[in-house]
């Protein structure tokens, strides 16, 4: 079995202890993200595999906390665990994810570049599943840079 998809079924198998509202809309952002993820990964010339685990644990400490107080600090410390308990990841691809998912939140900051790629994925989740919705201000700049890389029509 791929690490992905052992990966993904210890998250199925943590979100389906929630509610079945959250659950729906917990799995359809983690999968999403993770799906952006790995297409920037692949354009960008990253490890499409560590893009797509770290965004399948990216929100996984609100989810299960039910709060999104220093969610991707905490987020990040759960990923450690969760990765050294599932025992698919090296030292440093730990640290690669932890470090993506300790930042993802920091929309107006600049880090690494698979850092960046989660933000970046987070922001594609957030601003195309309901176009109907304002983009963030935090993400603003971010996702115009986006809708420029990828050659998209920016809409205001």
């Amino acid at each position: 079995m791929s690490r992905l998809k052992t990966l993904r079924e210890f998250v199925d198998n943590e979100l389906s202890l929630l509610a079945d509202d959250k659950r729906t809309s917990a799995t359809a952002h983690l999968y999403g993200v993770s799906l952006a993820a790995t297409i920037l990964a692949k354009k960008r010339g990253l490890d499409e595999e560590l893009a797509a685990m770290a965004a399948m644990l990216h929100d996984m400490h609100a989810y299960k906390s039910g709060s999104y107080d220093d969610h991707a600090h905490l987020g990040a410390e759960l990923a450690r665990k969760i990765l050294e308990e599932l025992a698919i990841t090296s030292a440093e691809e730990t640290d690669i994810i932890c470090s993506a998912i300790y930042h993802h939140d920091d929309k107006l900051v600049i880090d690494s570049p698979m850092d960046e790629l989660l933000k970046d994925a987070d922001v594609i989740d957030h601003c195309f599943k309901d176009s109907s919705k304002p983009v963030k201000e935090k993400a603003q700049k971010r996702y115009e840079a986006l809708c420029g890389e990828l050659g998209l029509h920016l809409t205001v």
